[in-house]
């Protein structure tokens, strides 16, 4: 999963780069980066991660810390067929707020207590306790590579619970907003 795409000009501004630099180093034109950024054009997702990608390169050169250094190892994990009450319980014993949802090793969904918050309305509070976590998960967080720059990850917590971070194609960490204020010791 990417950032929004209306960050892109945000973070090419704050690297301070043109939009022509953005372009050649992306492998597009600098005219599709102009209309990507005044929202005259939707990218495809292979362009937007070009993009992306050519953006953490930019702003890794004056990282040298990643998503790996800043990730907790230790995964809370529920599975789709556990129940809410079993979320709800897992979160207050172990005062965490979102907990991510994984079918096997396949990560499909994270469960967090704004979600539980919105479908308490819809449910009411006994069949929000007894539902099956598949029924009232949250979309799959993003999942970012060990190696991402941390100054990346800032902007991405902003519209996500939580990000995932994968080494390998395998999920080793997760990054919650707390966890990237250790950014700043």
């Amino acid at each position: 999963m990417l950032p929004r795409i209306e960050s892109i000009k945000q973070i090419r501004l704050k690297i301070g780069i043109t939009q022509k630099k953005l372009a050649v180093m992306a492998g597009i034109s600098t005219s599709m980066i102009n209309q990507i950024e005044s929202g005259r054009s939707q990218p495809s997702y292979e362009t937007a991660k070009k993009i992306f990608n050519s953006l953490a390169k930019l702003e890794g050169e004056s990282s040298s810390h990643t998503a790996g250094d800043f990730c907790s190892k230790d995964i809370v994990k529920l599975k789709p067929t556990n129940t809410l009450q079993d979320a709800i319980k897992k979160m207050r014993d172990l005062s965490i707020s979102q907990i991510p949802i994984f079918d096997n090793s396949n990560v499909v969904g994270v469960v967090s207590e704004n979600g539980i918050v919105k479908h308490l309305a819809e449910l009411g509070e006994s069949g929000l306790k007894k539902s099956k976590l598949k029924d009232v998960m949250d979309p799959i967080p993003p999942i970012v590579d060990s190696n991402t720059p941390a100054n990346v990850l800032v902007p991405l917590i902003r519209y996500s619970m939580c990000i995932l971070v994968s080494k390998k194609s395998k999920i080793i960490g997760i990054i919650t907003a707390s966890d990237t204020l250790k950014m700043m010791e």
